[in-house]
């Protein structure tokens, strides 16, 4: 006989609330091993004691086959000489130590399991009909979670009570709901009720549960707008299908032009709004049921839609307008699928918030803030202590890449391949840029995102910034001991990084500052773990340069000690600063001015130029020639800007980004229904092309791309020319400089590369070059990946 091994082995990752546990206890009971499991700061820790083979088999399988929520970072495995008493397996208490930092992954909240619908749809079953079921393979985790261990005292379950029948599952190792912290049932669960704005009605509850809900549905039906409480926040929800109900959404929200998302019931009512790839599809599908941004489909005359099919459904024009795309996404809540199996139609789903602002949690500040929007209130009384947001994702050229990093993504946990931090009693915080931001933390084998926060441009954004930091350092008893931050002062988290460092009187060579679109590259770095040398390609709207103007098409070789310019677009003036910003006819006509006279520029036919009149153009004149209030800037996204309104696409912008979008819809027309013809447009550099940086012309570009709108006014396809060729010229010189580093990989990042048909066709011309690209992967692209890439460079540089 084989003498008994004992051993304790601890698992790392995504491994608490995912069903860890009864999938170990199962595990050992088939190869009839000994020994106990707990949840602890750690992780998940094992003792076995049994056959040295047959442990080696638990290991492997362990391994191999984790639960199908779950993420194994590392395994270690201590052979122990003395052995302890075992005459079972059993799974025992969670505890916390104190004095211990935790080192568990927190699993982001998932949809609905298969199981848990089938459930839910199943008469004979007493979770029929419950908008709150979920198991260990499905649920809420990251919004209702208060500390770790996961366990449901640390939850916002903490105040439910369980039934007996729950209770029975709940301490069922074999059980598939056992340990699932929300677990719950009509008896002992959170209730959904219903409440009408205008009229106070009183509110619904228990055995008046699913009355609530057809009231939210008549209520929609009617051409109403209900705020519906997700798992991470409210949602504005109407009928997609009413123009009427559209329009009155936006008006009450005074969100006039920025595209609006929807949900759909399932796959099959998807393909008939939008089109999309394999790919899409299973993006689409996927347990994290992210808002996926796909080709419209649209209706004509002859009831055929945009790619030739037959009865797609004929949603409101006022969803996307002047775009080509569509932000659909499924059901991912019990509650949202039987919303869905009672309206059978397609609904706008858009974040319940004011402008900028972050997404509201509770029926209260709903009350607050939208009672003027929405004309009823579906709210359950399960709090949500972590606000998350819907994730947007798009899919190009195969590859996920990431818009907005929040519910079922984030937090995002990236386990360090080399132990950079683990031997080290640093930790380093990263609080990310203005817009878009999110915060990162650097610790043991952790490199942690946090989900989206926002702009941080109003006061309660700055709180809700404060709650994330406090959040997540509650729950990981976390304190840095360096910060990084974005080179520019005027930030919120730069000013909120200083203020940390004086507080807590922190050396300044721990407060660290780091240039923005270098940031950028390395968040895409640190996806991979990368430290040599890329080529990078860095396109945005704005970040400060090291200069102190306004960069935004930036080239660099970078590596994490730091990065070298070898290309970018010629600088032109912002007149007035950010109001150009806002009125972008004023970076067009800086870029006219340093081609044209004063006389030349009011004769065109433009009409924001006109709408101008000509003493304030004379005016704008002025201050661009005496270089009064204007900053200088080089950026893409402003070139985008300034191409949209000379084209008649904006007059002002309404919503960020709407330019490149317009103007990539516009190109992907001109490309589908047309042969590529060539334009007599160049895009010049002003530089030698062998000297360093290579400056791309920017006025010059733009001046002439407006002259041939002019000269070819007559052609109806012109503009969607003038955008397919503006789009292709900006591809074909960075092909040209990415010709000249064929070794290197080249990362794409920057709100620019959001534009997909930009993207595209740099994927293409690297692999025409044979050359390596580093994907973003489910780091955002644009300034959310931000603090991810300060991390990078902070864990680099602490010394």
């Amino acid at each position: 006989m084989k003498p008994l091994q004992q051993v304790t082995i601890i698992v790392k990752g995504i491994v608490q609330g995912v069903g860890f546990r009864p999938f170990v206890f199962r595990l050992a009971h088939q190869l009839n091993l000994v020994g106990s499991v707990l949840n602890n700061h750690l992780g998940v820790t094992i003792v076995l004691q049994g056959n040295s083979e047959l442990i080696e088999q638990f290991i492997d399988k362990l391994a191999k086959s984790p639960p199908p929520l779950a993420r194994i970072d590392a395994i270690e495995v201590t052979h122990q000489a003395q052995l302890s008493l075992f005459d079972q397996f059993s799974i025992i208490d969670s505890h916390a130590a104190t004095d211990e930092h935790a080192n568990v992954a927190i699993s982001a909240d998932m949809s609905i399991c298969r199981d848990c619908l089938n459930d839910i749809n199943d008469p004979q079953n007493r979770h029929y009909q419950y908008p709150f079921t979920n198991c260990t393979n499905c649920g809420p985790r990251y919004t209702i979670i208060n500390a770790l261990p996961y366990d449901r005292c640390n939850t916002a379950m903490a105040d439910f009570e369980m039934c007996d029948d729950c209770h029975a599952a709940y301490i069922n190792p074999m059980n598939r709901r056992y340990h699932a912290q929300p677990v719950s049932c009509p008896h002992c669960g959170p209730q959904l009720t219903f409440s009408v704005i205008n009229a106070r009605a009183e509110c619904l509850y228990d055995s008046s549960m699913l009355m609530a809900l057809e009231q939210a549905v008549e209520m929609i039906n009617r051409g109403g707008i209900v705020a519906i409480k997700g798992l991470g926040g409210f949602h504005l929800v109407c009928d997609a299908t009413n123009n009427e109900a559209v329009t009155a959404l936006r008006q009450r929200k005074q969100r006039l032009a920025k595209p609006l998302a929807i949900m759909v019931t399932n796959l099959a009512q998807a393909k008939l709004c939008v089109s999309g790839t394999e790919t899409e599809w299973q993006v689409l599908t996927s347990p994290e049921k992210p808002i996926t941004l796909m080709t419209k489909r649209v209706a004509s005359v002859d009831g055929k839609d945009n790619c030739g099919n037959i009865h797609p459904i004929a949603l409101s024009p006022l969803l996307a307008p002047g775009i080509d795309r569509l932000g659909v996404f499924l059901p991912y809540t019990p509650l949202h699928h039987l919303l869905m199996q009672r309206l059978h139609k397609p609904i706008v789903a858009t974040s319940a918030n004011r402008s900028g602002e972050p997404i509201i949690g509770n029926q209260a500040e709903i009350e607050q803030h939208l009672s003027h929007v929405v004309d009823g209130i579906l709210d359950h009384n399960r709090p949500i202590i972590n606000a998350c947001d819907d994730s947007v994702v798009q899919v190009i050229d195969g590859q996920l890449q990431v818009i907005r990093l929040a519910r079922g993504y984030a937090p995002l946990t990236i386990n360090l391949h080399s132990p950079m931090l683990s031997n080290s009693k640093n930790s380093v915080l990263a609080v990310g840029a203005q817009q878009k931001n999110t915060v990162a933390f650097g610790f043991a084998d952790n490199l942690i995102v946090s989900p989206h926060i926002g702009d941080l441009l109003t006061l309660e954004t700055e709180q809700y910034f404060s709650r994330s930091l406090a959040t997540f350092k509650r729950l990981y008893d976390f304190s840095p001991s360096h910060i990084v931050h974005d080179n520019h002062p005027q930030y919120a988290p730069t000013q909120w990084a200083v203020n940390y460092q004086s507080e807590h009187r922190l050396l300044p060579s721990h407060c660290i500052g780091i240039q923005h679109h270098f940031a950028h590259v390395l968040s895409v770095m640190a996806m991979h773990q990368r430290t040599e040398q890329v080529l990078g390609f860095s396109f945005d709207g704005t970040g400060l340069g090291d200069d102190g103007t306004l960069w935004g098409s930036e080239v660099m070789l970078a590596d994490v000690h730091g990065f070298t310019t070898v290309a970018h677009f010629s600088s032109f003036k912002l007149i007035g600063g950010e109001q150009a910003i806002k009125h972008p006819v004023r970076i067009l006509l800086a870029l006219l001015f340093e081609q044209m006279s004063l006389e030349q520029v009011l004769s065109l036919p433009i009409a924001a130029i006109a709408d101008l009149g000509r003493k304030t153009v004379t005016n704008l004149y002025q201050l661009w020639r005496n270089n009064s209030h204007c900053i200088e800037c080089r950026s893409v996204g402003r070139l985008f800007d300034a191409l949209a309104v000379a084209l008649g696409f904006i007059g002002s912008s309404q919503y960020e980004g709407q330019a490149g979008m317009m103007i990539e819809t516009a190109a992907n027309a001109y490309y589908t229904e047309s042969n590529i013809e060539p334009l007599s447009v160049t895009l010049n550099t002003l530089s030698d092309p062998e000297s360093a940086p290579i400056q791309w012309h920017s006025s010059d570009f733009i001046t002439q791309l407006v002259n041939c709108a002019v000269d070819c006014s007559h052609n109806p396809l012109i503009k969607q020319q003038i955008c397919w060729h503006f789009i292709n010229m900006i591809s074909q010189q960075l092909d040209s400089v990415g010709q000249q580093y064929p070794q290197l990989p080249q990362v794409f990042c920057g709100g620019v590369f959001q534009n997909k048909t930009l993207l595209s066709q740099c994927i293409d011309d690297c692999k025409r070059g044979q050359r390596q690209i580093l994907p973003s992967g489910h780091i955002p692209i644009n300034d959310g990946g931000i603090a991810l890439g300060q991390l990078w460079y902070g864990i680099h540089h602490m010394a």
